[in-house]
């Protein structure tokens, strides 16, 4: 895992939920040394994640302090939302397709990531297809970014023929694949190992899930592979994550002599489980 990873991985589990999102950079160290991460390495990646404004920092004599940015604030709430919240919805027949013309380099990759993030899916180089109706944030993003678009509604008519589009918009197998490797790498029994142990499971368990919601574009059942292996990969992340919950908030607590409180079991949608922020 890389150290910038866990840093963010870190912050969305527990410091999210220490005094106002903070962790002391000496007790940040020792927890990321668990992680093979080396102190100095630590400082460095702090301190370039502060440049880009994800972190403030307070000083108190020759104590470092890193707080949550109001922009790193919105990455966790919204990723906290798409990782403990799968809604794909009924398939209506609808699509909605974009067809990008001119547009700075820049400002199309930036589209490609976000669009992606939407979850839509890329049917040739200028055409981005994803279901429903989801027009206004289409429309939206072009305008932010500044690229020329057609943003519309379209249907086939043929279930057939929509399955062939979500199969040619998203490569279906190798996320199926995925989602089957980390079903048989973390779907084992609580162990008795130390509270560190669990912190260290908990952290690769969430690192691991945290990817698909940036690449898995929640389709309706309908459009689906038969066996579609994410609603069993989710079951196994909320049951492990709520698992290993107790022991690794203690190595937290203990390596960073703060307390963990506001974070409690939330039950939404479809059951999920997820955190929310007592403010």
């Amino acid at each position: 895992m890389r150290p910038r990873s866990l840093v963010f991985t870190l912050f969305g589990d527990y410091f999210r939920y220490c005094g106002d999102g903070e962790a002391p950079l000496r007790g940040l160290s020792d927890v990321l040394q668990l992680f093979e991460v080396e102190p100095a390495t630590t400082r460095v990646v702090m301190s370039r994640l502060r440049a880009e404004g994800w972190f403030e920092t307070r000083r108190d004599g020759r104590l470092t302090t890193y707080v949550l940015s109001p922009k790193a604030w919105q990455l966790l709430d919204e990723g906290r939302e798409r990782i403990f919240r799968h809604v794909s919805g009924e398939w209506d027949g609808q699509w909605t397709l974009i067809a990008t013309r001119a547009g700075d380099r820049s400002a199309r990759d930036e589209v490609r990531k976000q669009l992606t993030w939407l979850g839509f899916g890329q049917l040739q180089p200028a055409i981005w297809v994803a279901p429903g109706d989801r027009m206004a944030a289409a429309r939206d993003l072009m305008e932010t970014n500044g690229v020329s678009s057609d943003v519309f509604l379209s249907r086939s008519g043929d279930l057939d023929h929509d399955r062939s589009i979500a199969a040619r918009g998203w490569d279906l197998d190798a996320l199926d694949a995925l989602y089957g490797r980390f079903v048989a790498q973390h779907d084992s029994p609580v162990d008795g190992g130390t509270h560190d142990d669990a912190l260290v499971a908990r952290v690769r368990l969430t690192d691991d899930y945290r990817r698909f919601p940036f690449t898995d574009p929640d389709l309706p059942a309908d459009l689906l592979p038969a066996g579609w292996n994410a609603p069993r990969a989710h079951e196994v992340f909320v049951r492990r994550h709520d698992e290993l919950r107790p022991g690794a908030t203690s190595a937290i607590e203990r390596l960073t002599g703060m307390t963990v409180r506001g974070a409690h079991r939330a039950f939404l949608d479809g059951g999920a489980v997820g955190f929310t922020r007592e403010r």
